[in-house]
């Protein structure tokens, strides 16, 4: 059976809700991150034309748009539109596997809709976001989830773009290698070096060579460049950890400092595992010095830690690891991994224990 797969991607999204939510922002430059020494982590279509991406440092960011505006970042509105979003895609098919807050796959071949065209499904989403949220959503539609993912960022923003069984191969072979996903731009520079500069270079190499130069994932990059792609769209896919950072627009040099700068990334952390009923085995402090030295501490229980009071004292004592401080520190973070659901807890006899 050929499988009919949507690939949804919201476009911006964290800079997308800030400007919903702010008139004052529409039309404008704005990025969601710190504005002297943090990173984007998400920038306008107004000013990605000025070349501002996510994850560039700010002050790049800056300089390559001297108007840019910064917003701080509102997770827990991002999180409550995902929900929202979320509730859509399963009024058409309990088969959503969430890659993150802003984008997810869906496997439609057999929907609750009874709806024969993925298109047309795809296109009722988009328009079912926009009527929920105000916000727009890019869509991308084929026979697997390799040729989805790239169908919807082909028409960005507010796109919709199909790929259908007979034009996958053509489609791959016409492609930059640095546009695959799974192709990230190390591998791509290493691929031109080779010779390979899209999809039809790569399709002229065998497996044993992929997998001489680039490992067990050369497998999957001889698939692709033959637009084969078996990987089932997964409900059941977990996110591996939760966690919040910060960083400071000067250094943290005390105690006192460093303690203040780390209550609410703890609250942070806390407030989505309360909501989500989703806890965590694992807390890792995240450290990073003036000199952009990082350094993390650990420590992990037997079960997971749903005490609020307990997860407090644990990454106050991971702080207490750091201390005498060498430096400066700029950033802080905290995050939770090993995680569980209570739903998956019943039955289960929980342990603080170390």
């Amino acid at each position: 059976m050929i499988r009919k797969i949507i690939h949804i991607d919201m476009d911006a999204f964290y800079a997308s809700v800030e400007q919903r939510d702010n008139p004052e922002l529409r039309g404008k430059p704005i990025a969601v991150g710190g504005s002297e020494r943090g990173v984007v982590a998400a920038a306008s279509y107004e000013a990605r034309k000025f070349g501002v991406r996510s994850a560039m440092p700010s002050k790049t960011a800056l300089r390559k748009c001297p108007q840019l505006i910064f917003v701080k970042p509102h997770f827990e509105n991002y999180r409550a539109v995902s929900y929202q979003i979320r509730e859509i895609f399963l009024e058409y098919t309990p088969l959503v596997e969430p890659l993150s807050l802003d984008e997810a796959y869906l496997d439609v071949t057999e929907n609750l809709k009874g709806m024969s065209s993925a298109t047309e499904i795809a296109r009722e989403i988009k328009a079912r976001i926009k009527e929920k949220t105000q916000l727009n959503a890019s869509a991308g539609v084929s026979y697997n989830k390799f040729l989805a993912k790239l169908a919807s960022d082909y028409k960005k923003p507010d796109g919709l773009f199909v790929i259908k069984p007979n034009q996958g191969e053509a489609f791959v072979e016409s492609l930059p290698v640095n546009l695959f996903h799974g192709v990230g731009r190390v591998t791509a520079e290493k691929m031109n070096k080779m010779g390979i500069f899209n999809g039809a270079d790569l399709k002229e190499k065998d497996e044993a060579f992929l997998k001489k130069h680039f490992g067990k994932i050369g497998g999957y990059y001889y698939n692709i460049a033959r637009a084969i792609d078996n990987r089932i769209v997964n409900p059941e896919r977990s996110r591996k950890s939760v966690g919040s950072e910060n960083t400071f627009f000067r250094d943290l040099e005390t105690r006192a400092e460093l303690e203040s700068g780390l209550e609410p990334i703890i609250r942070d952390v806390w407030k989505y595992c309360a909501k989500t009923h989703i806890y965590g085995r694992t807390i890792t402090l995240k450290v990073k010095f003036l000199d952009f030295h990082t350094i993390t501490r650990s420590k992990s229980a037997l079960s997971p830690i749903m005490d609020k009071d307990f997860f407090e004292r644990i990454s106050f004592e991971l702080l207490e690891q750091i201390y005498p401080l060498p430096k400066g520190v700029r950033l802080l973070g905290i995050s939770l991994s090993n995680l569980e659901s209570t739903d998956d807890m019943i039955g289960k006899q929980l342990t603080l224990a170390f």
